[in-house]
């Protein structure tokens, strides 16, 4: 059985004020209410409170200075990492253009980190490659596959900062991924991107698998697009 595990107070507390800013109840530059009073409203003591917003505040959410009111930060303005990492989480935000400004950033991301893990391990990235040739005909079969190829290739790439991004992005990447393999078109494209990606792999051509990876991707784009 799988157990949900119960939430601390502290993350409850930082929940429903996640909640009231994306919902603009504490909109952007505007100030919290007081301590006392932002305690009664979310339901937990002052101690909870403050270890809520320090957590919402190191994030990028708030901006906590001694002795003045908190504020909500522009997060889409002063946000970080951080910022970028929840909203991904949260379905609400989960909007069309939000994936498509996040693929956008593949498009530039994953040219080169592909390239940096083929100098690294291609003969690794070969073998996943391959298992890939006979791979079922169906969205999750496919966002899986997507996924583990991303994450092979993020790990074994020489900048470790590409890991640390695509983490940020897990349960996002498999619900996009599996809303764009619904398309045939879409499965078919990945089928040929992956044996050429294994071709290039076992040849060393490494330059060759970043730029075709660049135009996989760019299509990758297009195709999400008109698929909305």
């Amino acid at each position: 059985m799988k157990w949900n595990p119960i939430q601390k107070p502290a993350e409850i507390a930082e929940g429903r004020l996640l909640d009231a800013i994306l919902s603009g109840h504490f909109a952007a530059n505007s100030y919290l209410p007081g301590e006392r009073d932002l305690a009664a409203q979310i339901g937990v003591t002052r101690p909870t409170l403050r270890e809520a917003l320090q957590r919402l505040a190191r994030d990028g959410w708030l901006d906590i200075q001694q002795g003045k009111p908190t504020r909500v930060r522009a997060y889409w303005q002063e946000g970080n990492m951080g910022v970028l990492s929840i909203l991904a989480q949260m379905p609400s935000q989960r909007t069309p253009d939000f994936v498509a400004h996040l693929l956008e950033i593949r498009v530039l991301l994953a040219p080169t980190y592909t390239r940096q893990a083929m100098e690294q391990a291609a003969p690794e990235i070969a073998a996943l490659l391959a298992s890939y040739m006979d791979l079922e005909e169906s969205p999750a079969a496919f966002a899986s596959a997507d996924w583990k190829l991303h994450f092979l290739l993020t790990q074994r790439a020489a900048n470790p900062i590409f890991r640390l991004l695509l983490n940020s992005f897990q349960d996002l990447y498999q619900v996009m991924a599996e809303h764009y393999f619904v398309s045939a078109e879409s499965r078919k494209r990945s089928r040929l991107y992956y044996a050429e990606l294994l071709n290039h792999a076992r040849r060393g051509a490494f330059l060759k698998a970043e730029t075709l990876t660049r135009a996989v991707m760019e299509a990758s784009l297009t195709l999400w697009k008109k698929s909305l």
